[in-house]
């Protein structure tokens, strides 16, 4: 009999509990979709370095897994409130009938398990298909050939979720059953008519409160828009404890305010139905000021997060063609101020055995310098005190690098860039890393003079000028010197570089033998030398290394993958939360207020204007906390373009535009939902 009841309850509910349902059923698929990561890949034709990205995305997923099943059970517990609130009633008449708190606790349990085997299997079909759908995202991401797809299912995932899920209902299970025992028959044949009572808090107080949050707030943004570089762990941990602690006071402060403002604005209050509106929405409000700072700070994080995480994604892949124009940069560091017996790397190759250049089909090979008495505290001039003043943390000791014009306009052939030209007494500075070209920039002026090898120059240009020579995803360089030919003539270069073109189509094969010969060459170098020598003979190489566009292009295209899978991830379980939890408080409320709309309709109310009430009450709460979320978020992503700047911040207006898009949907979505299901419960009785 339990069990039939148990059903029949439920079925009356579906229609009345359409977000608890979809909102656990929606918790599930996402669950089983990030968690099924991993398995979908299996079926691409992907690099042993991708199939590792793909490991430690599924590592990092696991890890954020945890996060969200908490983030997840919270809100399955925060609705369950919702259910047992809008049964009240129900429970009464059962209690009323001679039921035990016994057996409404396991009609409870009955329903909780049906509804929780019910959701996850709901949810895992569709987790299932979606999956499916993620090959693809997952083969985009990570540009893998899906040729040899085929349909599968995560058996590890289904685990995961199962187990995690079965946690989070039995948890619910006790809440309710404690919840039954603390029941009072009086109490819940009274619960919806007790009258709405809303304690005004003082004014004066109200507006000190407000007036000192706003300050601190305004204080903390100067912090984290303008004096960025300043911040550091601890610090930016402040920070957000500081905002967080504002935000709470905000709406403390606003939820005593906003009755007391609208009730001076005569006309506007007593102006329709505005009076019942305003006093409804000041009730939610009030009751809710925690909940919605937690809210507001989920959706801050979800703006910034979603933002980062596209913008991060797209820079990297739009700045590999620009920043990585050829396939191989070979890098070889001498010891300073010792002249090697090779004139370049293709003497040395060839002198031990490898020809370096048959491998390529257009190649520069050149070296840089480096004048142990000029360094990047001297290329500062004016400005160097300010610098250390602001960025105390910086190496000011470092000798600058510096290139000659012929070799550096030689690399721009080669890389499809702008050459460039100056006079025999001039330099150029060359930066693109935004936070230091301009900081660079404050040295520089036309005419700026600075002493190279004992050789006064002046600075072409009063800023810095874009340009690099290092193959990157990343926009790294802080700081190079254009010299003329002469100021570097004798001198002894400390690093020389071999960056060029294979010229065999197959750049994995070609990049195997670029290697293999030169490290056969260095071998024999190494079995060459004697040890007084040291380990490469007189070459007096003090190390090497390599970078490749291929290996750039899978870190970049997997580094990439990752933080936009882990943000959106992060970020669809915070939309999800959000809306949720606003929802159903407003179907709560809902509840609760089914006789005072009644009452409205009696004292000769129009229904339009009963619906344009409950729309502006249900729009306005929705409003609050995403207008603040979103102004916090406006000095959140200035502070982390400081740190996104490496990257290039070129996408982040398209990058803020797709989280706007995921919010319209996702957090618009529950909105009307939630207007029309309310909508629905307060003309119940019509």
């Amino acid at each position: 009999m339990l069990f039939k009841l148990s059903l029949s309850n439920i079925r009356r509910s579906m229609r009345d509990y359409a977000i608890y349902f979809f909102t656990l059923i929606i918790g599930v698929s996402v669950f089983y979709v990030f968690n099924a990561i991993g398995g979908q890949a299996a079926t691409l034709e992907m690099s042993d370095s991708q199939y590792e990205m793909i490991h430690l995305l599924e590592t990092l997923i696991s890890g954020t897994s945890v996060f969200v099943a908490g983030v997840l059970g919270l809100l399955i517990v925060y609705a369950s409130r919702f259910l047992m609130k809008r049964r009240n009633r129900e429970f009464a008449l059962y209690m009323t009938l001679g039921m035990s708190k016994r057996k409404i606790s396991a009609i409870l349990l009955l329903e909780t398990l049906i509804i929780g085997v019910g959701s996850l299997f709901v949810g895992l079909v569709i987790g299932i298909g979606l999956s499916q759908l993620t090959s693809a995202l997952v083969a985009n991401m990570f540009e893998a050939n899906m040729a040899s797809y085929k349909f599968t299912v995560s058996g590890g995932a289904i685990v995961k979720t199962v187990v995690y899920f079965a946690v989070m209902y039995l948890v619910v299970m006790l809440f309710n059953s404690f919840v039954v025992t603390r029941m009072k028959l009086i109490n819940l044949m009274q619960s919806g008519k007790k009258s709405e009572q809303i304690k005004l808090k003082n004014p004066v107080l109200c507006v000190i409160v407000f007036v000192l949050a706003a300050a601190l707030l305004g204080f903390l943004y100067y912090q984290v828009g303008w004096r960025s570089v300043r911040i550091e762990r601890n610090s930016a941990l402040a920070i957000f404890a500081a905002g967080s602690a504002a935000t709470f006071l905000i709406f403390w402060s606003v939820s005593g305010m906003l009755l007391r403002v609208l009730m001076s604005m005569k006309n506007t209050y007593f102006s329709g139905l505005n009076s019942f509106t305003f006093r409804q929405l000041s009730s939610k409000v009030n009751t809710m000021v925690f909940s919605m700072t937690i809210i507001c700070l989920m959706l801050f994080i979800t703006i910034c997060t979603l933002s980062s995480a596209f913008s991060i994604r797209n820079s990297m892949n739009k700045n590999l063609n620009e920043l990585c124009p050829v396939d191989h940069e070979l890098v070889i560091s001498y010891d300073t101020g010792i002249e090697s017996e090779y004139d370049d790397i293709t003497e040395l190759c060839k002198d031990n055995g490898y020809d370096i250049t048959a491998d390529f089909s257009d190649y520069v090979n050149f070296t840089t310098y480096s004048d142990p008495a000029f360094l990047f505290a001297d290329s500062l001039g004016d400005a160097f005190e300010d610098a250390q003043a602001m960025y105390s943390f910086l190496q000011y000791d470092t000798p600058e690098q510096l290139i000659r014009l012929s070799d550096y306009n030689a690399l721009m052939e080669l890389y499809g860039r702008e050459k460039l030209s100056m006079a025999d007494d001039e330099f150029i500075m060359l930066c693109n890393y935004t936070s230091m070209i301009n900081l660079r920039n404050k040295g520089l002026s036309v005419g700026a003079e600075r002493t190279v090898f004992g050789q006064t120059l002046k600075s072409k240009y009063a800023s810095c000028q874009d340009g690099f020579i290092d193959i990157s995803t990343e926009h790294i360089n802080a700081g190079l010197i254009v010299v003329p030919d002469s100021v570097v003539s004798g001198e002894v270069p400390d690093t020389e570089y071999f960056i060029g073109d294979y010229s065999s189509d197959d750049k994995e094969a070609a990049e195997k033998a670029v290697h293999d010969g030169f490290d056969t060459a260095m071998r024999t170098l190494s079995a060459n030398s004697s040890n007084e020598e040291g380990v490469y003979g007189s070459s007096n190489i003090s190390g090497y290394g390599w970078t490749t566009k291929l290996e750039i292009k899978e870190a970049a295209v997997g580094l990439g993958a990752i933080v936009a899978f882990l943000g959106l991830y992060v970020g669809l379980v915070f939309l999800i939360a959000c809306g949720a939890i606003l929802a159903l408080k407003e179907l709560s409320d809902s509840v609760d207020s089914i006789g005072r709309y009644e009452m409205l309709r009696k004292i000769g109310a129009e229904e339009s204007d009963i619906s344009r009430s409950l729309f502006r009450q249900t729009g306005i709460f929705f409003l609050l906390p995403l207008v603040l979320a979103a102004i916090h978020s406006v000095f959140g992503m200035k502070f982390l373009i400081f740190f996104l700047q490496v990257f290039g911040t070129n996408s982040i207006a398209s990058s803020v535009g797709l989280t706007a898009s995921m919010l319209l949907l996702i957090y618009g979505g529950y909105f009307l939902v939630t207007y029309f299901c309310s909508k629905s419960i307060i003309s119940e009785k019509r």
